[in-house]
């Protein structure tokens, strides 16, 4: 975890340390520590705070190549700016984490990222969902969409964290077949890419987020 105030570093791992299924493994109180961490330790999440000296969190996301790592980033914020919130998820966060927010929704967004998931809350995912809308080319959203029940069964293994080759796997259909379905949800639902696809099938309930 990188925060740069102590106390809530503490009270952090107090919190974690009581879940049998979570062990910290580093702390970091600044961007360049936080970088240097990630490259030695390699963990399955990093909580990152936006807001920090040196480098903020938004810094480690454009610096780090998280493609190449199995870490998922969770990003913790006191402040509910939009703009920053949406620029870490397209930067590569997979979950946005008010420090306000009930304990046990932390604890829940760990489990629910480490599983492949995105965690945004409602309002949260609105906004985001909101300034993916004005982002995009492809014109104006349908409110609903006629998609397919095979449509709907892949959207939701996307927003699981499923790939397509294991969709395929999963819905007895060769990765090709999975790859044509997305183009046609894409095309229908007029998002550009599978986060936005997740964030959608999330805003609009078309996945169990609770």
């Amino acid at each position: 975890m990188a925060d740069d105030h102590a106390i809530f570093r503490d009270g952090l791992r107090k919190l974690l340390d009581g879940d049998d299924e979570i062990t910290i493994v580093g702390e970091a109180q600044n961007g360049t520590e936080c970088i240097k961490l990630l490259a030695k330790l390699k963990p399955d999440i990093l909580l990152l705070d936006l807001r920090m000296p040196d480098k903020d969190g938004l810094a480690v996301l454009e610096e780090v190549n998280f493609d190449q790592m199995p870490t998922r980033v969770i990003v913790l914020t006191a402040a509910e700016d939009d703009r920053d919130v949406v620029r870490a998820m397209r930067l590569g966060a997979r979950g946005v984490v008010l420090k306000q927010s009930a304990t046990d929704l932390l604890v829940k967004s760990i489990h629910r990222v480490h599983a492949g998931e995105i965690w945004l809350d409602n309002r949260m995912t609105a906004e985001v969902m909101k300034a993916f809308a004005k982002s995009s080319e492809s014109g104006p959203r349908r409110e609903k969409p006629l998609l397919s029940d095979r449509e709907k069964e892949i959207v939701q293994l996307v927003a699981q964290g499923f790939r397509n080759k294991e969709i395929g796997e999963k819905l007895f259909i060769s990765e090709q077949t999975v790859k044509n379905h997305l183009h046609n949800i894409f095309d229908k639902l007029g998002v550009s890419d599978r986060l936005e696809l997740a964030l959608y099938a999330i805003h609009h309930r078309l996945i169990d987020h609770s």
